[in-house]
């Protein structure tokens, strides 16, 4: 099932106490993305005191959503060394952290042990997963969802595994 980002943002509002993301890939090639991965690539960086320079309208969603007192949290695994991408998502993630998300990293060598889902996800309130399908470049494909106790639950497991294990941002160096 394909979601736009209008149908995305009304699953984070609907959340009451929690939306959990996990990341597993080291490229995303998703559209509003590429432009600014390309701007930085040719030096150029996000400047704190600028906010309405920001990704908009992602950070004003999860504002929004955290100032009601759901908790965001990321956890992207990672491998080391880091890509350019990944340093590119890292430079840019003070504004995630500076809108209310909480976010660690997990190289990639210390999840070997962890059983994780074949896809990136998101976890609404233990109940609702959304699985974010990409292609082999890291293009947005489509995305599939489940209330299924089994799949929620097991989704909850290998989220709350790599949280654990993950690092702070601010205390992972690129």
């Amino acid at each position: 099932m394909s979601q736009s980002l209008t149908d995305f943002s009304d699953l984070m509002r609907s959340a009451k106490e929690s939306a959990v993301h996990l990341e597993m890939r080291d490229v995303y090639s998703v559209a509003n993305e590429v432009e600014g991965f390309t701007a930085w690539k040719n030096g150029h960086r996000l400047d704190p005191d600028d906010r309405a320079s920001w990704w908009r309208p992602w950070l004003d969603l999860v504002q929004e959503v955290t100032a009601k007192g759901v908790v965001v949290r990321r956890a992207r695994i990672v491998s080391e060394p880091i890509s350019e991408y990944t340093a590119f998502e890292h430079s840019g993630t003070f504004t995630n952290i500076a809108a209310g998300e909480q976010i660690r990293w997990l190289p990639r060598r210390l999840a070997s042990d962890l059983l994780l889902p074949g896809n990136d996800f998101w976890l609404f309130d233990g109940r609702l997963v959304q699985f974010n399908v990409f292609d082999g470049n890291g293009h947005w494909v489509h995305t599939d969802q489940s209330d299924e106790p089994a799949v929620v639950a097991r989704c909850a497991r290998a989220f709350e595994a790599a949280w654990e294990r993950a690092i702070p941002h601010e205390q992972y160096a690129v």
